[in-house]
């Protein structure tokens, strides 16, 4: 599977914090399909459970059980991921955990432009499986 895009880019070309933004919106989908397809559920229960997997928290967990599957590209964007400078925290969590979340959505964000939706639904699994 391919994904859907008006442009073609150089994910090596996008700063790290650009490519969280795209990791953030690409999780969140993933996230919200693997929930409609578990169960038809009302849809507060499905942002419930949807805000529970995507915060912060459990994003720096899932980055921290991943990293071992990494290659070595993939190891150099969470690195680059948690050391990007970033302004604020949020207030329940660590800033070791943000800088961690944001390096999980920056490397999701490099593997999607990268074309590589296969490689995040594998490592998703993987990260899923080891909980």
């Amino acid at each position: 599977m391919s994904r859907l895009t008006l442009m073609n880019c150089d994910p090596k070309e996008i700063s790290t914090l650009g490519l969280a933004f795209v990791g953030d919106g690409v999780y969140d989908l993933i996230i919200r399909e693997q929930l409609v397809c578990e169960a038809n559920r009302p849809v507060k229960e499905l942002n419930l459970k949807k805000v529970e997997i995507v915060r912060c928290q459990a994003q720096a967990e899932m980055a921290q059980k991943l990293e071992p599957y990494l290659t070595q590209e993939e190891a150099d964007v969470l690195r680059r991921g948690r050391n990007a400078h970033v302004s604020h925290a949020p207030k329940s969590a660590t800033i070791a955990q943000y800088h961690m979340a944001t390096a999980f959505e920056s490397l999701l964000g490099y593997l999607y432009l990268s074309d590589k939706i296969d490689r995040i639904r594998e490592l998703l699994k993987i990260g899923a499986t080891n909980e």
